[in-house]
């Protein structure tokens, strides 16, 4: 059986004693319950227009319905994650994957809106923290070297289960019903969920124990000469340019998550499309999006080397981007080309992503980054993408749909705005943090 070497990674890498066949079957377990997390909370997406029908709900209703879960997964986050680290990483997977799938299955079952709210909300529970412990996983049973590569591998399956849930969660729905929609993405999940503790077991993926007393003891000496770096949690909040990013990414991706979320809609309404059809053409959308995530964020690693506050003035120039082609695009007579210039305005819609990721990362201390990202997941979460759906449902209830598309995309000057700000202090703020006395290769940060 192939193992990772040595020679690879390291007598201290965890990795190096996972099979490496053993270790694609976790990232492949892994990988598919982040497609059956995205692909439950997406479906709702492709079939908002059969619900309105059928249940007579406003716009507003409908919004909450896919908002609750963003609210959940940012609100329960943190304290989840904890429990995970405590309760067993795999068990609590498997648990998070049987919640979210059996509340899935309520929500096809669901007989008015209540139940169908009750249910989302619990696919949000279920959601909450298999980003954080999921990733977690998959990094335990591979070497630090590939640590980057599966990253973005593992975080990509969040757009490619939002495009399966849409397109396959639309054909359902148009053959089948709107329930079966719901009742595949359950089923899916409860397989996943199954068979995943039987094959990935904590004992094979957990680190070794010290093999002998003298490696306990160096372990000890070690840990005396160098006491741990204790970094206070205020130092998350505590420049105006943090603030500045995790503000600014919230708003922008009240943009895009709306346009995500609200799409199918809009395509049902004004396109006279199918389910499945605007599923569909919504589905290829959100890839552009995701094509966007990655490209904007190769594109400012490449411009920013060794002048970071470039990072600053591309999220304002994507934010500024998106928002011009989007806004553009929904003054349009509906056809081919105003699709195209949708698919554009959301390519650069989700560019912020990158840099503004990488100004939290120079903004913080290396000790507390985990934290740090979570710190920009809920403000991602309760600004943009749980905010967004609802309060773009009470637009368009009052002004309808097309209107309420029109204002969306000017979010974004907002975005722009709070990024300059960040910008004109992000020096004096990377000096500032610099100075703090835990601060120890702040230089490193600060040219990456």
């Amino acid at each position: 059986m192939a193992y990772y070497s040595h020679s690879q990674t390291g007598n201290d890498d965890p990795g190096a004693r996972i099979p490496r066949r053993y270790a694609w079957v976790v990232f492949a377990l892994s990988f598919g319950l982040l497609l059956s997390d995205y692909m439950s909370r997406q479906v709702l997406n492709a079939v908002f227009p059969l619900l309105k029908h059928e249940w007579a709900l406003s716009d507003a209703r409908l919004g909450l319905l896919s908002g609750v879960v963003a609210l959940m997964v940012g609100l329960l986050t943190f304290p989840l994650s904890l429990l995970a680290d405590r309760f067993g990483r795999v068990k609590s997977l498997a648990i998070m994957a049987a919640v979210w799938s059996l509340a899935t299955l309520g929500c096809g079952l669901a007989q008015d809106y209540p139940q169908m709210l009750a249910a989302r909300f619990l696919v949000g529970v279920g959601e909450a923290a298999y980003g954080s412990v999921g990733i977690a996983v998959v990094l335990s049973v591979f070497p630090k070297h590939m640590r980057a590569t599966l990253t973005g591998a593992f975080m990509a399956g969040g757009m490619f289960g939002s495009v399966l849930g849409m397109a396959l969660g639309g054909t359902v729905a148009a053959h089948l019903g709107w329930r079966w929609a719901f009742a595949v993405m359950a089923l899916f999940g409860l397989l996943l969920a199954v068979v995943y503790p039987i094959i990935v077991r904590e004992k094979r993926i957990a680190p070794p124990s010290p093999g002998n007393a003298s490696s306990t003891a160096t372990a000890t000496a070690t840990a005396t000469a160098t006491p741990p770096v204790r970094v206070p949690l205020r130092s998350l909040v505590n420049t105006r340019s943090v603030l500045g990013a995790y503000v600014g990414s919230g708003l922008q991706l009240f943009v895009g998550g709306t346009v995500i979320v609200w799409l199918p809609s809009y395509l049902n309404r004004y396109y006279a499309m199918a389910t499945d059809a605007a599923g569909g053409v919504a589905a290829m959308i959100v890839l552009v999006s995701g094509l966007g995530m990655i490209g904007c964020g190769m594109l400012s690693d490449r411009l920013c080397r060794g002048a970071p506050e470039r990072k600053f003035s591309l999220a304002i120039a994507y934010s500024l981007g998106s928002c011009l082609l989007l806004s553009l695009a929904f003054a349009m007579p509906h056809g081919a080309a105003q699709l195209a210039v949708i698919g554009l305005g959301m390519f650069l819609a989700a560019g912020t992503s990158g840099p503004a990721g990488a100004m939290v990362a120079n903004l913080t201390p290396l000790p507390i980054h985990g934290t740090a990202f979570a710190m920009l997941t809920l403000v991602n979460n309760l600004l943009g993408l749980a905010a967004g759906p609802l309060v773009t449902g009470v637009l368009a209830d009052a002004l309808g749909l097309a209107t309420a598309f029109q204002l969306v995309p000017l979010i974004s000057v907002a975005a722009a705005a709070v990024f300059f700000f960040a910008k004109r202090h992000y020096l004096a703020d990377i000096q500032q943090v610099a100075s703090r006395p835990y601060i120890r290769d702040i230089g490193a940060q600060a040219a990456a």
